[in-house]
C-alpha cells in the first residue's frame, strides 16, 4: 500500500517591517547667554547612588502621544509634555497632556494660528523652557532649570537619575532615516551624517545605561549611542518640578529640599537660583517674576 502525501501550496507575502517614524524638527540653534544657569561641575566630590543604568520609562504601558509634533514643528513643547507624563506616572499619578494643551502652549510661544497654520516656525528650547517655568503646560509647573554638561556621561547620567530625565535639543542627522536605533554613521558626522542636516529637535531622555540612553521622540521611545549623543546633542537641561514630587520626595527617595540643593551644586549661580526658588530676589516677588535664567525679566 503507497501512501502520497500531498502539500498543498500557499501564496506567503512577506511583508518589510516599518520604518520607524520620523515627523518634524522644529528646534532652533540652541541659545546662549552668559548669564544662564550652568551645569558646569559639581561641588560634591562625589554623587552617591548613581546606578549605572537608570530607566523612567520602565512602568510605561501605553502610548506617549506625537502630541502633534509627527505634523507641526512644536518638539519644544511636545518634549515637555512627555516629561510630564514620565513624572506623573513614577509618582503613581499618571497624566496625559492633551494635544489640545500642547499646541495651545506652542501658540502662546511661537504665535501659530492653528485656524490657518501661519508660524509654525519652531522655537529655541530655551524659549521653551521659560515660557513652561513662568506660565506652566497643563498646570504643571516647572520650578528652576540649568544647562547640563553634555559632552560629560557623568553629568548626563546624574542630572537623569536626580530630575527623572533631562529636557534635551539634537541637530539631527539624515541618516537617522530607517534607523531603529540611532547611531553614528560609519562615516561619521560628515554629509547625510552632519550634524542638523535633519533638522534640530528637542526630546527629553529618560533613561541610560553602558550601551546608550533612550528618548522620548514623535510619540516613540528612541535608542540612541552614546557616540550618537556626543556627537549630536546640543543642549541639556536637568529642570526641577512638583511634578516629581509626591509627599515631599521623589520616586527614588530624594526630598524635595535635596533637590534644591543639588540643582544649586550643580550650577556656578548659587545665589541666583536660591533666591529664584525661595522667591525673595525682588523683595519677596513669586519667581515667576524674577530674572529667567537666560537673565531677562519676566513679565
Amino acid at each position: 500500500m503507497c501512501f502520497c502525501i500531498i502539500f498543498e501550496q500557499q501564496n506567503i507575502t512577506y511583508m518589510p517591517a516599518a520604518e520607524p517614524v520620523i515627523g518634524k524638527p522644529g528646534k532652533h540653534p540652541a541659545k546662549t547667554d552668559a548669564r544662564t544657569l550652568n551645569y558646569v561641575k559639581y561641588l560634591k566630590v562625589d554623587m552617591p547612588g548613581v546606578p549605572a543604568a537608570c530607566d523612567w520609562t520602565a512602568k510605561k504601558k501605553s502610548r506617549w502621544g506625537a502630541m502633534k509634533n509627527l505634523h507641526l514643528h512644536d518638539c519644544t513643547l511636545a518634549a515637555a509634555g512627555h516629561m510630564i507624563q514620565c513624572w506623573t506616572l513614577n509618582i503613581g499619578e499618571p497624566v496625559l497632556p492633551p494635544d489640545s494643551v500642547i499646541v495651545k502652549a506652542y501658540s502662546a510661544l511661537t504665535g501659530y494660528d492653528p485656524k490657518t497654520g501661519a508660524n509654525d516656525k519652531g522655537a529655541t528650547a530655551l524659549d521653551a523652557l521659560k515660557y513652561w517655568r513662568k506660565n506652566g503646560i497643563g498646570g504643571h509647573e516647572i520650578t528652576a532649570f540649568a544647562t547640563v554638561n553634555h559632552h560629560t556621561k557623568k553629568y548626563v547620567t546624574e542630572a537623569i537619575f536626580l530630575f527623572g530625565g533631562i529636557y534635551v535639543g539634537v541637530q539631527l542627522p539624515a541618516t537617522i532615516k530607517g534607523q531603529k536605533v540611532w547611531e553614528l554613521s560609519p562615516d561619521g558626522p560628515v554629509g547625510d551624517g552632519a550634524p542638523g542636516s535633519y533638522g534640530g529637535h528637542a526630546i527629553c531622555v529618560l533613561a541610560y545605561d553602558e550601551k546608550g540612553l533612550t528618548c522620548i521622540s514623535w510619540g516613540k521611545k528612541r535608542r540612541m549611542t552614546w557616540d550618537f549623543w556626543f556627537a549630536y546633542a546640543e543642549e541639556a537641561y536637568a529642570v526641577l518640578s512638583h511634578s516629581f514630587i509626591k509627599n515631599n520626595k521623589t520616586p527614588q527617595g530624594f526630598d524635595l529640599d535635596s533637590l534644591k540643593e543639588d540643582l544649586m551644586n550643580i550650577t556656578q549661580q548659587k545665589v541666583r537660583l536660591a533666591a529664584q526658588l525661595s522667591g525673595d530676589e525682588t523683595g519677596g516677588h513669586n519667581s515667576k517674576d524674577l530674572i529667567g535664567q537666560d537673565g531677562s525679566r519676566g513679565g
